[in-house]
């Protein structure tokens, strides 16, 4: 396998990161990858947004994964600043390969320089390969979280 780079997420990458965010049954519901047009509004505001971070993994000139990371300034927690990790996606020919790890860890780190306290992310009850990969990592299932749809 050739050299990977994890480097911020460029406006011709969103065809890449659709199609892996599609790649399993729960995408498979949710994304729609015939129109690229919401996820192109969408990258617009990550992008003008300091504090999103939608980065891609990239070996060989090709997107092999992807997360995005949040930085939440906060009260709670003396003032504490977290951080969340979401839509961690890795290309199916990738899985098992450490690229995940590879990913979260990049996460964490940068969580660290950006001054974070705490890194949190939530995956979806059926994923459990997901969860044990997490734990795995040294994340905890500390909380229930709840989600109302609009």
């Amino acid at each position: 396998m050739g050299d990977l780079a994890i480097r911020p997420s460029a406006e011709d990458d969103i065809p890449a990161l659709v199609a892996m965010l599609a790649d399993d049954p729960l995408g498979a519901q949710r994304e729609s990858p015939d129109d690229m047009s919401p996820y192109l509004t969408a990258f617009e505001r990550l992008t003008a947004d300091p504090n999103q971070h939608l980065v891609v993994a990239v070996r060989d000139d090709r997107v092999v994964g992807t997360l995005q990371l949040t930085i939440v300034p906060g009260l709670s927690r003396r003032g504490s600043t977290r951080s969340i990790i979401e839509g961690v996606r890795v290309h199916a020919d990738e899985r098992g390969s450490g690229l995940g790890t590879q990913l979260i860890e990049w996460a964490i780190d940068e969580s660290r320089r950006q001054g974070c306290q705490l890194v949190q992310l939530t995956s979806d009850k059926t994923r459990t390969d997901a969860h044990r990969f997490y734990e795995r990592l040294g994340f905890s299932a500390s909380h229930t979280g709840f989600k109302l749809q609009l």
